[in-house]
């Protein structure tokens, strides 16, 4: 009976997280994952100290430590002064289109996506505004380079964080591994997008139905900006001389928290928590299925039949699909709770298709939803179409080149070993 209702709420949950949210609720992914706990800790199907076991605390750490060092980047007003030299430069539109892209890709490889893309997104889209410009293309470009540049390192988004760290991956490996795809994808989405939108980049956007509320603005401090620089050059020393990357980048968060002009208060405040709260709730949803042994079976019969996700054949179009489904972020935690030992060479190509396969839609990925929320707040709205129409040419470009890419530095093989 135990088992059978850990089956069940497994199945809920992530129906739940392919669904989006609940219907009639106004629940999302986050509360879908944290009901299902709650169910399962309700119906004594699992025990407080299950959970507790089966949530990997250095992930959770790394992620609150990046989310921190985030926000004093945001704190000391590098956004603003970022996007200010996006949407101020002298040129035509293509030439806002393309610095949208670097920025948005550079900053995703080493600073964490939410506060990045929640801080970012109002102010190039204001920017845009005043220079008389559709920001729909803008906002398209920043999501889909936001998520190419987070593939390119081991920090770049969560799911890259929790493979890095259940894989015991290098950092300077992982960019050798994925830095190349990811900067070839942001070439992509610059294409892409000027192509779609090259006859309409000059023209204005139609009137929002509703007045777009003020934007709150930082002024840039300098001093705080090289604080927050030299936090993420010693993050990068923890990486190359650690095994305990947590550890250190807490210490950093610690430090950053240490701060005369910023509380503790504001920085904390800016930490995604709903998604740290979704990531300890799927690892306790996904661990107590895992407890159960039943995946362990199913593992079993792929190996035999040769359907590990250890080779180009089997994992591509696997994370296409569960990326567009339930989600990268909890199919990367459900994969990684229940595959036993995978080959790191499976892993990176895990990170970078993941990441990568997240274009294709907008419920593909969190930083999709989070860009498309947050202009829709200032009154820009895009829909699932007109992101669709970017998304699908950019991943199967992309995921094409990663995939070439993956096969010609031998890091996985493009049929499974035992065909």
């Amino acid at each position: 009976m135990q088992a059978a209702i850990i089956i069940l709420v497994f199945v809920l949950t992530y129906i739940g997280m392919a669904a989006g949210r609940l219907p009639w609720l106004q629940v999302d992914r986050t509360g879908i994952a944290l009901i299902g706990i709650v169910m399962l800790l309700g119906l004594g199907a699992l025990t407080l100290d299950d959970l507790a076991a089966n949530i990997d605390m250095p992930t959770l750490v790394l992620l609150f430590a990046l989310m921190i060092i985030s926000a004093q980047f945001a704190a000391a007003g590098f956004y603003d002064l970022c996007a200010r030299w996006i949407t101020e430069r002298r040129g035509p539109p293509v030439l806002l289109l393309a610095l949208t892209v670097i920025v948005c890709g550079g900053l995703a490889a080493v600073l964490a996506n939410d506060i990045l893309v929640f801080a970012l997104i109002p102010l190039v889209i204001a920017g845009v505004q005043e220079r008389g410009l559709d920001p729909r293309p803008f906002v398209i470009a920043a999501a889909a380079a936001t998520n190419a540049g987070s593939a390119a390192t081991i920090i770049g988004n969560p799911q890259n964080i929790l493979i890095g760290e259940i894989g015991n991956l290098g950092f300077w490996t992982f960019l050798v591994a994925c830095g190349v795809p990811a900067v070839v994808t942001l070439g992509i989405v610059f294409l892409v997008i000027w192509l779609f939108w090259r006859r309409r980049l000059t023209v204005a956007a139609p009137l929002a139905a509703i007045e777009a509320p003020q934007i709150p603005k930082h002024p840039h401090d300098r001093n705080q900006t090289i604080k927050g620089l030299v936090a993420i050059v010693a993050l990068l020393v923890i990486f190359m001389v650690s095994q305990q990357h947590e550890i250190g980048a807490l210490v950093i968060a610690g430090f950053l928290l240490a701060n005369r002009k910023f509380t503790s208060r504001t920085m904390i405040a800016a930490v995604d928590w709903p998604l740290l709260l979704l990531f300890a709730c799927l690892f306790g949803v996904t661990g107590g299925l895992a407890d159960t042994g039943i995946p362990w079976a199913g593992i079993s019969s792929l190996q035999d039949w040769g359907l590990l996700p250890d080779s180009l054949l089997v994992l591509t179009p696997l994370t296409l699909l569960m990326s567009n489904t339930i989600g990268n972020v909890p199919s990367v935690i459900l994969l990684m709770q229940i595959w036993p030992n995978p080959p790191k060479g499976a892993l990176y190509g895990l990170a970078l298709l993941s990441t990568l396969a997240g274009n294709l839609l907008l419920f593909g990925s969190l930083t999709n939803l989070m860009v498309v929320e947050r202009a829709a707040s200032l009154g820009i709205r895009i829909s699932a179409r007109e992101h669709a129409k970017i998304g699908i040419p950019v991943t199967l470009l992309s995921m094409a080149f990663a995939v070439c890419w993956l096969a010609f530095m031998d890091w996985l093989p493009w049929l499974p070993e035992s065909w």
